[in-house]
């Protein structure tokens, strides 16, 4: 810079007295405050723009035809996650808005059998369960009684149901109950968990911000928090930053997030890093991702 030590610490020291500096203790040296990081964002950001090979890469998953959204989904926020040293959360509001219209089952083998799961808005979700010992004619009875007794629940409904309603009634009429419940049990609870997604949690060690333990403990604790990560959730469509204490988060992170629509999923993407992220890729990898899923 062509100006004196000097000059640069009577610039640094109005900045400071601005607010947009701040010294983390009194002999550290100034770093951006959250109004700084927030004046940088709304004012002079500029969007970094994909090299070629990340474009490549993104491209690649988005143009397998063989993936499910879902999966798409965690493969491109596996990829972010990797290209920015950030964490990434997805979270799928289908098993919240999505009812059981009907369940059914596909014979694989003597001790293999396909669950397929259909909702009321179109989502098929299927599942292989193996069950031992246990008579085809038991299965599909269970099935019957599952389709009589709860068809119209919520998705992310229907294990407490089954828990507590539907339970008995299979006790009443079906011999082999207990592995049967247990296995249909696990598979509405593994498509009800499907809705909330965190990828490369161990990042947030990549970041000497996050040096201290019981921070990272505290931040790790938070990661694994499902009503902490259904707060995530955004309704607005638009990019959105949130620093510091402008998120629910965490007052040492910056959550950027978005909502992505498409003709049968709703959900939202989120980046997760240190409030010194790099803002301008962050966003543009976001905004690239949510245009490619809505496509």
């Amino acid at each position: 810079m062509k100006c004196s030590s000097a000059t640069i610490r009577n610039e640094m020291m109005e900045l400071e007295e601005m607010g947009l500096l701040e010294k983390t203790h009194t002999s550290s040296g100034r770093i951006p405050s959250e109004q700084g990081y927030r004046y940088y964002v709304d004012n002079l950001m500029q969007l970094k723009e994909l090299n070629g090979e990340e474009v490549f890469k993104l491209q690649t998953v988005f143009n397998n035809t063989q993936l499910e959204l879902s999966d798409v989904l965690s493969k491109s926020l596996e990829l972010v996650s990797d290209m920015t040293s950030y964490t990434s959360i997805m979270l799928d509001t289908k098993s919240h808005d999505n009812k059981l219209k009907e369940i059914s089952i596909v014979p694989v083998d003597k001790e293999l059998v396909v669950v397929i799961v259909v909702t009321d808005q179109g989502y098929v979700e299927h599942k292989n369960i193996e069950l031992k010992e246990v008579s085809l004619e038991e299965v599909k009875k269970t099935v019957k009684l599952i389709n009589d007794l709860i068809v119209g629940t919520p998705i992310d409904e229907i294990s407490a149901k089954l828990e507590f309603e539907i339970k008995p009634v299979i006790g009443k009429y079906v011999r082999q109950h207990e592995i049967l419940y247990n296995a249909f049990y696990d598979v509405f609870t593994d498509i009800s968990s499907k809705n909330i997604n965190v990828v490369g949690k161990n990042n947030i060690l990549k970041h000497q911000e996050f040096s201290n333990v019981s921070k990272v403990k505290d931040i790790f604790d938070k990661l694994e928090d499902r009503t902490m990560l259904e707060n995530i959730k955004e309704s607005d469509n638009n990019i959105n930053i949130y620093i510091g204490h402008e998120n629910k988060m965490d007052p040492d992170v910056t959550v950027i997030k978005t909502n992505y629509k498409t003709n049968k999923d709703e959900g939202t993407i989120a980046i997760i890093g240190p409030k010194r992220m790099e803002y301008d890729k962050v966003v543009n990898l976001l905004d690239y991702i949510k245009k490619q899923i809505e496509r």
